[in-house]
């Protein structure tokens, strides 16, 4: 499996993971990808974007998992 920063999800249920920049295991893009399918070569600039967003997406995690610890600290209090 590719490292977490190289793969995204795309949702269609298809599949686990698409790498970032790639086409997937579908030889023209992914399925559920509008047009012609996925674009093979990302700018370094929409690839920042990804990993910036995927960057958020695992704060935000880390936030639940700290708010759900504390939920059951205080229930055994």
């Amino acid at each position: 499996m590719d490292h977490p920063s190289q793969v995204q999800d795309c949702g269609c249920g298809h599949h686990a993971h698409h790498p970032i920049g790639g086409e997937g295991h579908h030889p023209g893009g992914c399925c559920c990808a509008p047009g012609f399918g996925r674009r093979r070569f990302l700018t370094s600039e929409e690839i920042i974007g990804q990993l910036e967003e995927y960057h958020k997406q695992l704060q935000a995690e880390a936030k639940g998992v700290e708010e759900r610890i504390a939920e059951l600290r205080k229930g055994q209090a």
